[in-house]
């Protein structure tokens, strides 16, 4: 067993996106090569409507999966494919843009709306592959209690127990970890793979480190090589994480605001098509 130890931390910053949504821009364009295949992450945390029910209105996506992991509130959600749905308390979606597709997500309001969204980026040879949606209530999503820790499984693996989504062009795991005040759990990771831990509540130490190695909420920390991760809590207060996990893909990328591709040229073409009315390759109605 080789524990990863710290490598890299990225601590978010307050944004605005969409049409007015506060949010913590976490992962972005600056991070691309480190976390590969890992493009961008944003996270929501507020208790004021009004700080996100403006949402996100219609706009496009390419060459991306998505994946939005609702921890409270309520979004609404409607797509070029003729998809309506709403993600409610622990509930997850997992949208492949692939070859293209115009979306909509918008908040309603709440007592709280916590949650991550998660840019996946899509390999050169399936860019343009076949667009597709999936959506999970909370009740769908395994849940693994142990002595003093909880692991919600979204993807991937963990102890006997597979995840909800499985992940059809890029195998990433995604994890909803609790730990009880001074718990500890070890999570066995792909060697290859390049891991991140976003700290959502309390703080984490990693590796078995000492009291002054906890890292606060709102960080996103990359992992060196290994094959288990370990996270401890500290004694004093319960705490809560994200752990991600995906193969590098180590290809070159073209990103344009919702857009991802592999050239300019592929970016250029994206953009000429939105303006064109062209984008959309796939329609249901």
């Amino acid at each position: 067993m080789e524990y990863r130890t710290v490598k890299k931390v990225v601590t978010g910053f307050n944004a605005v996106d969409g049409a007015g949504v506060h949010l913590v821009r976490v992962l972005g364009s600056s991070t691309v090569s480190d976390f590969d295949p890992f493009l961008l992450l944003d996270a929501f945390d507020s208790v004021d409507p009004g700080e996100y029910t403006k949402g996100f209105p219609w706009h496009p996506h390419r060459g991306i999966e998505t994946v939005t992991y609702l921890i409270h509130g309520d979004i609404e959600h409607g797509d070029s494919l003729g998809n309506k749905g709403s993600i409610l308390d622990g509930g997850c979606q997992w949208m492949t843009a692939g070859s293209g597709i115009i979306h909509q997500e918008m908040p309603q309001a709440s007592p709280r709306m916590l949650g991550l969204q998660l840019w996946i980026n899509l390999p050169a040879n399936e860019k343009m592959t076949k667009p597709a949606y999936r959506d999970l209530t909370a009740e769908r999503i395994p849940v693994v209690d142990e002595s003093g820790t909880r692991v919600a499984v979204l993807s991937g693996f963990y102890k006997d127990s597979p995840g909800a989504m499985k992940a059809d062009y890029v195998d990433a795991t995604m994890l909803d970890i609790a730990l009880d005040p001074g718990a500890s759990v070890n999570i066995p990771v792909p060697e290859g793979d390049n891991v991140f831990v976003y700290i959502i509540d309390g703080a984490v130490s990693f590796s078995g480190g000492g009291a002054g190695d906890f890292l606060d909420r709102r960080r996103a920390v990359l992992l060196a090589a290994g094959d288990t991760v370990r996270l401890s809590a500290p004694e004093d207060r319960s705490s809560r994480c994200v752990l991600f996990s995906g193969p590098p893909l180590d290809e070159p990328v073209a990103w344009g605001g919702p857009i991802v591709m592999n050239t300019q040229d592929e970016l250029d073409a994206a953009f000429s098509e939105i303006r064109n009315n062209t984008f959309i390759k796939e329609r249901t109605y």
